[in-house]
């Protein structure tokens, strides 16, 4: 069963966005695996030269992975996950142009993930204040 299954069977499916609220959640998560990968291969590389990159990593991978949890738990519970929805989209945007700084095939993987977690979460907030 896929997470879009399990959102369409929520008791408070009324209360949110389906299709956007799978997209951004499937989006963080990716881009989750797709951080960890990347600092965990800049690690194997110059750690010293992609200390950066790989603390940007580190902390968007964080960050996506509690918003994804986050969206995957739908219910009513005030605003207070619009913030954090619109924290890993700016966590995504700088681990993005970091990642874009770099020719290894990890960070540009791991920016086009970036930019779809951002455009992800982005959208689910300008659906949410329709």
């Amino acid at each position: 069963m896929a997470l879009a299954d399990i959102l369409a069977d929520h008791p408070d499916k009324e209360t949110f966005d389906l299709a956007e609220l799978n997209r951004a959640a499937q989006a963080a998560m990716a881009c989750a695996l797709a951080c960890s990968a990347c600092a965990d291969s800049d690690l194997g590389r110059d750690a010293s030269a992609m200390a950066t990159c790989i603390r940007q990593c580190t902390d968007c991978a964080d960050i996506c992975t509690i918003t994804a949890k986050m969206l995957a738990r739908p219910a009513p519970r005030g605003d207070a996950w619009q913030k954090l929805v619109a924290a890993c989209a700016a966590m995504c945007a700088q681990c993005a142009e970091e990642c874009g700084n770099h020719d290894d095939l990890c960070c540009r993987e791991c920016a086009a993930a970036c930019r779809e977690c951002q455009q992800a979460c982005q959208q689910l907030i300008a659906v949410a204040q329709r």
